[in-house]
């Protein structure tokens, strides 16, 4: 099997060197950031996801799977090399490319030989080249080399399951040598015949945009046919159910709620769009899924407002999840975040609780108060709003909720609680098209 280097132990850089080792490959996670190898080389995993602790334990022991701070000497070792640092958002929209291209730098000043330069990371359309461009300007020789885009598709949540068994693997390349030196890499995908598309470096980099754009426009589509539900009382979950049947729609990302958040969808669909204005081309639909999206976020501050009767100064309301999601404890673009932001600034009380973000949401919120569970969170509450899925809020126990708030008033924005429950134990409430 490959001797591969990972550059980057964020979430797409730990996750994949996981997984590659998992497949049988040697694999260097190495990163600029000493603190986070110390505490991997510990055992320590710095970000929560479900299964990743344990397969990268699994490839340790094995002997499969290093970390270290020696990016320079990771890339000479190296037969393939994986760049997988972060692309945050820019201006206007752009992404901010810099950790990419220092690497690149770094690629170019260490290259001792045929090396496959493979690109994890999100970058936008036309990045190959230019990573292409800064290997052979800082190379010292003319050593060859070759490029290949292969995008991530991970879930959040779930990334170590979308690792290991793909949809697809995407491999932009130009020329069979390095696809095939690839192939090797994933070599139990290839031998389960899992989809490998093979394709150009401009199109692998447009297919990861187009895939989170179009999932994020989904999202938008779903929560404004749960707003219109809203208003004449409709009902959105059989709405989408029957939506999802039809199999040209299909029920994934057929669920209403608070909006999108995360690392990738925002991120990904300003980027997109910034590159089909400098490409002279329009992306309304996908502007439009943006705006949908703050609408929704926005919506979400108005239900809770109207549950109030548009007072909360002094008011005690309690948050129930501050991630983007269930599973994870990425709070970036959470819904949670304009909810709070709101509220503190209206005088509120915020409680919240959250299984694993919580000292990640204080540091954006210093003054909110985070607890260890959830009845701790919601004690005298006058609100209760459940901002994540978790599964122990869908089983809450709402007997014992009510006898804990000060007022029996809740805003389920994930709809995950009965309305007859709900009815049935004297709760004011709201949710998401479901009146």
């Amino acid at each position: 099997m490959m001797k591969i280097a990972v550059i980057g132990t964020g979430y797409v850089g730990l996750v994949s060197g996981a997984g590659l080792s998992d497949f049988g490959n040697t694999v260097i996670c190495a990163d600029i950031d000493l603190d986070k190898i110390n505490l991997l080389k510990k055992g320590k995993i710095p970000i929560y996801e479900p299964g990743l602790n344990e397969i990268v334990q699994r490839n340790v022991k094995a002997g499969r799977l290093f970390f270290s701070g020696e990016v320079n000497k990771s890339i000479e070792e190296a037969d393939v090399i994986f760049i997988a640092v972060g692309t945050p958002e820019g201006d206007n929209g752009t992404s901010d490319l810099s950790a990419i291209y220092k690497v690149a730098r770094a690629i170019g000043e260490n290259l001792n030989g045929y090396k496959v330069i493979c690109t994890k990371s999100t970058v936008p359309i036309g990045t190959g080249k230019k990573i292409i461009e800064k290997i052979k300007n800082n190379s010292k020789s003319e050593i060859e080399f070759d490029y290949i885009s292969n995008p991530e598709f991970l879930r959040e949540g779930s990334a170590v399951k979308d690792f290991l068994w793909p949809d697809r693997v995407i491999i932009g390349a130009s020329n069979q040598k390095a696809i095939d030196m690839m192939k090797n890499v994933y070599r139990p995908l290839y031998i389960n015949e899992t989809p490998i598309i093979e394709t150009t470096i401009q199109t692998a980099e447009l297919i990861k945009y187009a895939s989170n754009a179009f999932l994020a426009v989904k999202i938008s589509y779903i929560n404004e046919i749960a707003n219109i539900c809203d208003e004449i009382g409709a009902d959105v979950h059989i709405v989408s159910k029957a939506m999802g049947i039809d199999g040209r729609i299909s029920p994934k990302f057929l669920h209403p709620g608070p909006g999108f958040g995360g690392s990738c969808f925002p991120k990904d669909t300003k980027a997109l769009i910034s590159t089909a204005e400098l490409l002279g081309t329009g992306l309304k639909v996908v502007r439009g899924a943006i705006e949908a999206n703050q609408n929704q976020k926005e919506r979400m501050v108005k239900k809770l407002m109207d549950l109030m009767n548009n007072d909360v100064s002094g008011k005690k309301i309690a948050l129930l999840g501050l991630a983007f999601k269930a599973q994870t404890d990425d709070v970036r673009e959470s819904p949670a975040i304009n909810m709070i932001d709101y509220l503190l600034k209206n005088n509120a009380i915020v409680n919240a609780y959250d299984p694993e973000s919580n000292a990640n949401m204080k540091k954006i919120f210093n003054n909110l108060n985070v607890f260890d569970s959830w009845e701790d969170a919601v004690k005298e509450a006058d609100c209760v709003a459940i901002m994540t899925e978790w599964n122990e809020f869908r089983g809450l126990d709402l007997a014992k909720l009510k006898d804990l708030v000060k007022s029996p008033v809740i805003l389920d924005s994930r709809n995950i609680l009965s309305n007859e429950d709900l009815e049935s134990h004297g709760f004011k409430y709201d949710n998401v098209g479901r009146k």
